[in-house]
């Protein structure tokens, strides 16, 4: 039988809770997303509260933001990388859960989606954006990889083929707009990011 894009995208979690051992052992730990999160981070508040979605095992984004001072919730949807994040971080505020169900009450400072808001499908994520916009403060930061044209592809974890879609750059910029957040930075396949194409976007400000 073949396997459908449908289907695919129906199997991310199981496929990172078969794969969570490997995933970990084979993810990067050479930080090429520092200067990413350095532009994510500048002007949030100290010690502010940010949401690592997609967290996995915790390495290396969650550690650098932890490292960093921030209060930080990890959120993922397998409960196997949950586990290995645990016994990194005990005093850790580590949750199991969905970004499309996420709690749309204004609470983050900053949200990362980094190689996991890309497993969405197209109209997935076109429901999920605007419910991570609600859910950061006004002047809030948010960092996602996604892709750099309108599509569908497929990725590897561990032995496991994996699917992974985008909408287009202008696609995205608009639905920012329409949700009260500006694109503040975009590279389709960065070179010094391990060719991730990556997007920062900034909630608007209250205005009084």
């Amino acid at each position: 039988m073949t396997t459908t894009t449908k289907d695919l995208a129906a199997q991310t979690r199981e496929i990172y809770e078969e794969q969570a051992q490997a995933f970990d052992r084979a993810r990067s730990r050479k930080l090429f997303e520092a200067r990413w999160l350095t532009r994510f981070t500048n002007g949030l508040t100290p010690g502010g509260r940010v949401l690592d979605l997609g967290c996995g095992a915790g390495e290396p984004i969650a550690a650098w933001l932890i490292a960093e001072g921030f209060t930080l919730t990890g959120m993922d949807f397998a409960q196997p990388m949950l586990d290995i994040a645990r016994a990194r971080w005990p005093d850790g505020d580590w949750r199991q859960g969905d970004m499309r169900d996420l709690d749309q009450r204004a609470e983050y400072d900053g949200i990362v989606a980094w190689d996991s808001f890309f497993h969405l499908t197209p109209d997935e994520q076109r429901a999920c954006l605007p419910r991570l916009a609600r859910a950061l403060r006004p002047g809030g930061s948010l960092l996602v990889t996604v892709g750099h044209s309108l599509g569908e592809v497929t990725g590897q974890v561990g032995s496991a083929v994996v699917y992974h879609a985008s909408l287009s750059p202008a696609e995205y910029a608009a639905l920012l707009e329409e949700n009260e957040m500006q694109m503040v930075g975009f590279m389709a396949q960065d070179p010094d990011c391990a060719e991730h194409s990556v997007l920062l976007a900034r909630r608007r400000a209250a205005v009084d």
